[in-house]
């Protein structure tokens, strides 16, 4: 039997990147997974991007789980509500592993400019984006954990402390969803819910293949543009954490704390897709970034 057979996540954000990644891992160990995001087949979001949950959903099914597609934009409230209700009505009320990844901040962040010159606009939106989407997915996805005793959030970041990232609204962004996986922990514990926080280094996604113009097979030609995409890890390296952490009987010990793809590597064994063992905490120490 798989470690997650008979368990069901939610993944918010799972059309690409780290929020796929995690979403296959998951399903490699057994789970059914709630595959959620706005891109569609024939209706993708503004992100631009050719990615859709339904192509996750698939890959999920592959890997021995069992994927479903639900489109949802986490920025209304009614599409989290319905989901939720979804997913209690198919699955008995259970729900076992809360996955908060969604994003879409990239395009609205101008790096190095200062916030008094940035967009208030998109800076603020980064937010609702990246912060309240979170908050929201949580408020529904935490009362089906509560009334069964158990259960998992994970609140993806960027980062696993209190430094500036490089733009304010960015920052703020990604702290916060770290002190959301802190204070959700508080008011969890009695009962016996898990949150917890957790980053990939420099995420080796989709769209930073494209930015670079390289792919899976030749992604080290980018390091002619940048060295430290050396250091880079793909999706399914901070999925495999995801996943262990899931999988993890004693997870609630590392309730209200931040962990890292590269840490928890070590700890739990498993190394990347590409057969290599990044850890961006020793590489960018020794850079000193």
């Amino acid at each position: 039997m798989k470690p997650l057979e008979g368990r069901v996540a939610v993944v918010a954000g799972a059309t690409r990147g780290a929020g796929r990644g995690i979403a296959i891992a998951l399903g490699k160990l057994g789970a059914t997974v709630y595959v959620t995001g706005r891109s569609t087949r024939g209706n993708l979001s503004d992100m631009g991007r050719s990615e859709t949950i339904e192509d996750t959903a698939e890959l999920v099914t592959a890997s021995g789980g069992k994927g479903i597609a639900v489109r949802t934009d986490y920025t209304v409230e009614e599409d989290v509500r319905l989901l939720f209700e979804r997913v209690a009505q198919e699955q008995d009320g259970r729900l076992d592993i809360q996955v908060n990844d969604i994003w879409g901040g990239d395009p609205l962040t101008v790096w190095q400019e200062p916030f008094w010159q940035h967009s208030l606009h998109n800076g603020l939106l980064i937010q609702k984006r990246g912060v309240h989407t979170h908050m929201m997915a949580s408020y529904y996805a935490a009362p089906l954990m509560i009334a069964r005793g158990s259960g998992l959030i994970i609140e993806i970041t960027d980062g696993y402390d209190y430094r500036y990232r490089g733009n304010l609204y960015y920052s703020l962004a990604k702290i916060s969803v770290i002190h959301l996986a802190e204070a959700m922990a508080a008011e969890l514990k009695p009962h016996g819910v898990t949150a917890l926080a957790l980053t990939p280094g420099f995420l080796r996604s989709e769209a930073m293949l494209d930015h670079f113009g390289v792919t899976e097979a030749n992604w080290r030609d980018a390091a002619k543009q940048d060295e430290h995409f050396l250091e880079s890890e793909t999706p399914a390296f901070v999925g495999q954490a995801a996943a262990s952490l899931a999988a993890d009987p004693d997870v609630f010990k590392k309730s209200g704390k931040a962990f890292t793809s590269w840490d928890l590597s070590e700890e739990y064994g498993f190394i990347d897709a590409d057969g290599r063992s990044p850890h961006w905490g020793r590489y960018a120490a020794k850079h000193g970034f």
